[in-house]
């Protein structure tokens, strides 16, 4: 008689998800010639992970049905699950997806005429307390992994059957404090045998980890960088962002400078106290050391109760004198008002707030 605790454990399916595209299309080629299959196959699985996905291998009908469950013993697709959406009426939609484990982390689809962004999540929560940021309030997860990440992108496209133009970096998280999966899925998105985005069309936004803004450097891909500036001053950008002192306003205006593609900076307006005449040219001054676009950004409401958003005319007052020094300026358009869009918004609503957790107190970061 078989003793049945000394018998192998059953082999775990690969993820075909997490896996960079040429490593996933190598295993692939592989187990199809071991399967007695042509090499060719490998391809046609790649093309349905990510350029034209499906939902999984029972839905990739070019395959004979033999192999397909040859696939799906050995390897797996796994799904975000869908746990809420909401379209605004000015196209933008929200989506709400929940981790295996429970974890739920945020995506938004931005329409404007020919052009669709998303901007994806890349950490469930935050753990950086920006006092202005609805993810902050929720406090930190976990970091996600590769597939977690490009995978927010293919589950927008199976179910819009949309692909999109731009990706953001700008969902839940601070990409390049998750560095080692970050890195992954940009090479998911922007590979043509994976998702098959152009790089310029990709933006990493960061409050200025040093570490991660270096690594990002040294890929080849000609990805955009957008620092999370929010203030002109060390003094005050403290109070509004704590990681400001382990990355003075000073050392990321220098690795902006030190960065050889387009650099944007991002600046919430916050009525009363980042929006006033001398901060508009005391930003304009940072960003002509570095040659930024400045991109206005204003407050989304519900994002941040404890600030009042400035004016629209406000606002246009502060881009005309940072133009008037020389600068390339826009003001975003507030977007998804009505459907609780703010970075955090709709998960916080739905599943509640947990005590922030300081970026020294876990150790799940991890930034090159």
């Amino acid at each position: 008689m078989t003793d049945q605790a000394s018998a192998p454990a059953k082999e775990e399916a690969v993820n075909l998800l997490n896996l960079l595209p040429r490593d996933a299309e190598a295993m692939l080629r592989s187990f199809a010639v071991d399967h007695g299959e042509r090499a060719f196959r490998a391809a046609q699985v790649m093309q349905d992970l990510w350029r034209a996905p499906r939902a999984g291998f029972q839905d990739m009908h070019e395959l004979p049905a033999p192999f397909r469950a040859e696939l799906g013993a050995a390897f797996a697709i796994p799904r975000l699950a869908l746990s809420a959406r909401q379209v605004s009426s000015d196209g933008t939609e929200k989506f709400l997806f929940r981790l295996a484990d429970g974890e739920h982390i945020e995506t938004v689809s931005i329409p404007e005429e020919s052009r669709l962004t998303l901007c994806i999540s890349s950490q469930a929560g935050c753990a950086l307390q920006c006092s202005f940021c609805a993810t902050g309030a929720m406090g930190f997860s976990r970091n996600l992994t590769p597939f977690e990440i490009a995978g927010q992108v293919r589950e927008v496209m199976l179910l819009t059957g949309r692909k999109p133009t731009n990706i953001v970096f700008m969902g839940m998280g601070e990409p390049l404090m998750n560095w080692k999966a970050v890195d992954v899925a940009l090479t998911i998105l922007n590979d043509e045998a994976g998702v098959g985005i152009g790089a310029r069309h990709i933006t990493v936004s960061t409050v200025g980890i040093l570490p991660g803004i270096v690594a990002l450097s040294k890929r080849p891909e000609q990805f955009r960088l957008a620092f999370s500036v929010h203030a002109p001053t060390d003094e005050l950008r403290q109070k509004l962002m704590p990681i400001n002192t382990k990355y003075p306003l000073a050392d990321v205006i220098e690795a902006a400078s030190a960065f050889d593609r387009r650099v944007t900076f991002e600046y919430v307006m916050l009525g009363g106290v980042n929006d006033s005449p001398r901060q508009a040219v005391q930003l304009a001054e940072l960003a002509r050391k570095c040659k930024a676009f400045v991109n206005l950004i204003p407050l989304h409401p519900g994002g941040a109760s404890s600030f009042t958003p400035t004016t629209p005319h406000g606002i246009a007052v502060f881009a005309r004198a940072i133009r008037a020094k020389g600068v390339e300026v826009a003001i975003r358009k507030s977007r998804g008002t009505d459907i609780a869009a703010a970075c955090g918004q709709l998960r916080v609503e739905r599943l509640g707030r947990r005590a922030p957790v300081r970026t020294d107190k876990h150790g799940d970061i991890n930034v090159a």
